[in-house]
């Protein structure tokens, strides 16, 4: 979690639902997130995030003006924050459409607080490592490589540290900031250092196995200068 409140920006046309989220983000005690704009439409949406620069928009899909998905696509487009999609359908197209779209996370409605904030979570950790891998890799072709090295990096921590993927990601961020290096080259010495293990345990066994007739005796072995048999 960051240290200050995620500022949130609720785009949502029915008004009771929006209460839901902004009670479920504010909750006494709870100081993660504080929603700084609300919306009931998809233009207003996309100017409260150019105005407002929050740290994250949730958008259902369905709004008058305009739809949820079209403004996602506005919103990331600009870079101006990350966007999760609420809907109420579960249709496969229409969860790649918000894909397409630039969303980086979307919750099926109904949904509870403990699916709201892991999908907030992903949301904004894949906007800011979407934000380094440009910043880092300028050329399309090589960022989706890192990309894809990025995400064996991060599945590799979070099986043997037992962390989210948001923490993965952060750890190879902070590592890589820490040790003057870049992402790329620290998320291959990751990679390198998996390889390595998985390559020493498997050698003892390589080594420890005995031919079935079992070590040869003394007497059995060749003696210089005899024939061969």
């Amino acid at each position: 979690m960051s240290q200050s409140p995620y500022r949130v920006v609720i785009a949502e046309d029915e008004a009771l639902i929006r209460l839901d989220l902004k009670e479920m983000l504010e909750e006494p005690g709870q100081d993660a997130y504080v929603v700084v704009g609300e919306a009931s439409d998809g233009d207003t949406a996309v100017k409260l995030a150019a105005e407002l620069r929050p740290d994250l928009v949730i958008m259902d899909v369905k709004m008058p003006v305009l739809d949820g998905i079209s403004a996602a696509e506005q919103i990331s487009a600009r870079r101006l924050a990350p966007v999760v999609i609420l809907t109420a359908f579960s249709q496969r197209d229409l969860v790649q459409r918000a894909s397409n779209a630039g969303a980086m996370a979307y919750l099926v409605k109904p949904f509870t607080k403990a699916d709201l904030i892991p999908a907030i979570e992903i949301a904004v950790s894949r906007f800011a490592e979407v934000g380094a891998l440009q910043k880092e890799v300028t050329n399309l072709r090589d960022r989706l490589e890192m990309r894809k090295l990025l995400d064996r990096a991060k599945g590799l921590l979070q099986a043997a540290r037992g962390i989210t993927e948001p923490e993965a990601f952060r750890w190879i961020q902070k590592t890589s900031m820490d040790r003057r290096m870049t992402m790329r080259a620290l998320a291959q010495e990751v990679l390198d250092e998996h390889q390595q293990a998985a390559t020493a345990a498997a050698k003892p066994e390589s080594e420890g196995a005995e031919s079935p007739a079992g070590p040869e005796s003394p007497d059995s072995q060749a003696v210089p200068g005899d024939p061969p048999t």
